[in-house]
């Protein structure tokens, strides 16, 4: 649920909110078109936001991503956290694929992709190996960039 449907739930419209709660009607706006996220807004504002729904702050900020985080591990969904820390070697071999991909998928001949493929293929083995990722980072990466399946 965004806040727009939290809105229409309470037959309350945008200007409405914007009086009772004291925020801007352009933030409010920019809330509900996507514009901005609650998330980025600071506490004051997500305190009188959730005081004039009757909600609590934690409500309104899982408005923006009800399904942000996995309710039985407590991690995100998105599994981009996984490219954060990479040594600089795995995020080059990283960046040469993306490009190879990007060429490939737009219908042209890349004659690098083998080698770009087998060089990220080998450098995210050899972190997995060294331990410098996990096995579930290594294979979140090769699912993305190499595209393998994992069985």
């Amino acid at each position: 649920m965004d806040l727009q449907s939290l809105l229409d739930s309470k037959n309350m419209t945008k200007y409405h909110l914007s009086k009772i709660s004291g925020i801007p009607k352009t933030t409010i706006l920019d809330i509900c078109s996507g514009k901005s996220s609650i998330e980025k807004c600071n506490a004051k504002t997500v305190l009188k936001i959730a005081m004039a729904l009757d909600c609590t702050m934690e409500e309104i900020m899982m408005l923006d991503s009800p399904n942000a985080y996995n309710n039985e591990t407590g991690l995100p969904n998105d599994k981009k956290y996984f490219e954060c820390g990479l040594p600089v070697w795995l995020q080059t071999s990283l960046e040469n694929m993306k490009k190879s991909w990007n060429i490939i998928d737009s219908g042209n001949e890349d004659l690098h992709w083998d080698l770009y493929w087998c060089e990220l293929n080998a450098d995210i083995n050899s972190a997995e190996v060294d331990n410098i990722i996990s096995s579930e980072q290594a294979w979140y990466l090769r699912e993305k960039y190499l595209r393998m399946e994992r069985n």
